[in-house]
Order: structure tokens, then sequence, then C-alpha cells
């Protein structure tokens, strides 16, 4: 029988430890413990969640990487046109880890109804485009069927047609300028099929999702030209290297950009959010550290007598030093959990009922997501022991400076 562990047990099991003086600190160890962890795992929940979230909304309208014509044109409406016939396209099986892509072309135009009008980016998709990125945030109707015959078929955002004052079935109007100066513009009736709701504000009051062949209409485009080819990968912690590896098997009159670089800003204020939560883990371990060190010298004064018979009989230092490192453990773990307990509680009533609201205009996001990632979750708990507890040595040691006879002589 593991002798330090047995008597630890006794101690923390004992009816007279729940009334002593020691009771109040003990609990007050195991409060910060418990709200240390909440911290920690709702700083990273929430954290990634929203990592996570935004770049699913960028990639669903961008994919993960962009190849159009090498120019200095960074706009998103498509200038130059690219020829369909490439080595890459409609499988990029040069590259591994992508896992699709597929052909677009965008035109700037204004929809036009009887009591308003908006500026909008006509972005045209063949019959290869992923709606699956799109289905998540579809609030009404459908997506376009764009087999066969070219339709007048769109989807456009809740954004827009609130403002437009549009619904499902409309038909509008929307306006394409012609390159040629003193040119009447190309009109086009669409008929509205489909509004999403992707809370991405910068994408939600420009796009307009329609059939390819318009754009290439209307810019005289021949043989299927398109404005641009969106590349999809499957590990996104891989994008840059993916990246790189794309740009190198294009032909070098192509250009290719990821959307970390297209959307530079807004993946740079993601990054912040790796920071604010190494500073929170920080904080909440320090304050944890601080109150079992505070915790665990009460218990050694407390049992100063204790540790002097244990001394008396012959027991070592670092076995009595032990049997203090087990109790506090004891505490460690029992504050976490009640701080895992509480945080995944509260995190599946956000997951599944939406309690906290965003603006999206600041956080791009309507709700606060959360993901719940089991592996860091273990990891807060393994690292928060093993610190609390290496940490906890130091106060330990002052074990080995109680004297046997002093101590017995201790009341």
């Amino acid at each position: 029988m593991n002798l330090e562990y047995f008597i630890a047990r006794r101690l923390v099991t004992a009816k007279n430890h729940k009334s002593s003086i020691s009771a109040p600190i003990i609990k007050i160890a195991i409060i910060a413990i418990a709200i240390g962890v909440i911290m920690m795992v709702i700083a990273v929940a929430t954290g990634v969640g929203l990592q996570e979230k935004i770049r699913e909304k960028v990639s669903a309208f961008n994919g993960h990487v962009i190849i159009s014509a090498f120019d200095d044109n960074q706009s998103e409406v498509s200038v130059a046109p690219l020829s369909i016939h490439q080595d890459f396209y409609p499988e990029f099986t040069s590259v591994k880890g992508v896992s699709h892509i597929q052909a677009v072309a965008a035109k700037a135009g204004i929809i036009r109804t009887e009591e308003t009008f908006e500026g909008i980016i006509f972005k045209g998709v063949g019959k290869e485009y992923k709606w699956d990125n799109l289905q998540e945030y579809m609030v009404s109707g459908r997506v376009p069927k764009l087999k066969g015959n070219l339709n007048a078929e769109v989807v456009i955002s809740k954004y827009l047609a609130d403002r437009l004052k549009l619904k499902v079935g409309d038909k509008f109007n929307t306006y394409f300028m012609k390159e040629e100066a003193n040119s009447m513009p190309n009109i086009r009736v669409f008929e509205l099929v489909g509004i999403y709701n992707s809370g991405f504000q910068e994408f939600d009051a420009t796009y307009v999702l329609g059939d390819i062949r318009h754009v290439q209409r209307i810019n005289k485009w021949r043989n299927g030209e398109v404005g641009a080819f969106e590349v999809f990968v499957n590990d996104f912690s891989k994008l840059n290297e993916i990246g790189e590896e794309i740009y190198a098997a294009i032909p070098p009159t192509l250009e290719s950009r990821t959307i970390e670089e297209q959307y530079y800003s807004i993946f740079e204020w993601l990054k912040l959010f790796d920071f604010n939560i190494i500073l929170i883990i920080i904080i909440m371990i320090i304050v944890g550290t601080i109150n079992m060190v505070v915790a665990l010298l009460v218990l050694i004064l407390e049992r100063t007598q204790m540790i002097g018979l244990l001394k008396a009989l012959g027991t070592t230092n670092w076995s009595v030093r032990k049997i203090f490192l087990y109790n506090a453990a004891y505490l460690i773990i029992k504050g976490l959990l009640w701080g895992n307990a509480i945080s995944l509680g509260l995190l599946f009533i956000q997951k599944y009922f939406e309690v906290i609201k965003l603006p999206p205009e600041n956080y791009y996001v309507t709700v606060a997501p959360v993901v719940i990632d089991v592996p860091a979750i273990l990891l807060i708990n393994a690292g928060t022991i093993i610190i609390c507890t290496l940490l906890l040595l130091i106060p330990s040691y002052i074990i080995t400076k109680i004297s046997p006879v002093k101590a017995l002589r201790f009341d």
C-alpha cells in the first residue's frame, strides 16, 4: 500500500477537516481552480470557434486559393479572361491536398427596383460550383439549377433582399456597364430563387450568385473563358504550403493568392485570438497556482504536529512532502472536475441554443460560435495538474525545516 496516498486520503475524508481553519481557504482554492478552468476552456472554445467560422465563411465565397490572370488588378471583378482549358482543370491532380477546383467570373452591376437600387457584384458560377459551403447559410428558397440551358436564377443575401424589398420568386432588373464608352448598359432580368445570410457583412452586402454564362456573354468572352479559378484544400493548416505548390504548378502567366493573402487584415485580426487565448491560460494558471500554494501552506501549518510525529517515527522529508502533494493534487482535480462540468455545460448551451449574440459588423458572425475541442480540453487539464503540482514542490520544501521536537510541542 502507498502509505503517503493512504494518509493523504484520510486527511481529505476526515470529518474534523471540514470544520478546521483551513476549510474556507481550501474551498477558495478549489473555486479558483474551477474558475480558471472555466475561463481557459471557454476562451479556447470561443476563440477557435470564431476563427474556424470566419475561415469557413471566407472560403465559402472565395475558395482557399484564387488563381487569376497575372496583373496588378486586385479587385474581385474579373477583367482579364482566362482560358478554361488548363492542365489543372477540372481536376488539380498535380498538387496533393487539393479537394476541389471551380471556375468563376465576376461582374459589377446595379440592381434596380421600383423603389430603390443597390450596387452589387454578380458572381457567375458553373455547374461544378461547391454549393455545399453556402447551404448552411440559406434561410429561404434554394440554390440555382445551373445544368442545361442558360437560366436567370440567382441567390442574394438577406441583407440585400431586405434593402431591395425582394422575396423568393420575385424578378428584378440588373444593369451591367459595357466597356465601350457612351454605350447603353446591358440589362438582365433575374429571378430570385434563394436567400442566404452568412452574417459576413462584407460579402452579404456585395454578392449575387448566378450562372457564369451571363458574365461570359456580357463580356463577349469566347470559348468558355472564365475570370478565375477557386481552389479548395483538405487541410487549412497547410494552406500556405499548398498555396506555394499551386503557384509553382500553374503557368507563369497566371498568379495564385491564398485567402490569407487576399484578406490579410481579417486573418491578422484572427491571429490576435491566439495571443489572447495564451494570455488567459497563463493568467488563470498563475492565479490557480497562487491559491493552491496558500492552501498548501495552511494545510502544512495546520498539520505541524502530525508532521513532527511522522518525522519522529522515521518518515523521510520527501515522504511527508508527498502526503501534502497528494492532498493538493486531490484539491486540484476536484476543482478541475467542477470547472470542466460547468464550462462544458455553458458551451453546450451556447452551441445548441445560441444564447450569446454578436454584432456581425464587428465579428463577422451573428452568434458566438464554439468548438468543443476534446484534445485541447484534455491538454488544459493535464497542463494545469502538472504545472500546479510541480510549482507546489517549492512551498512543500518548508516541511524539511520543521523540527520533530518543536513540532510535537506545537499547540
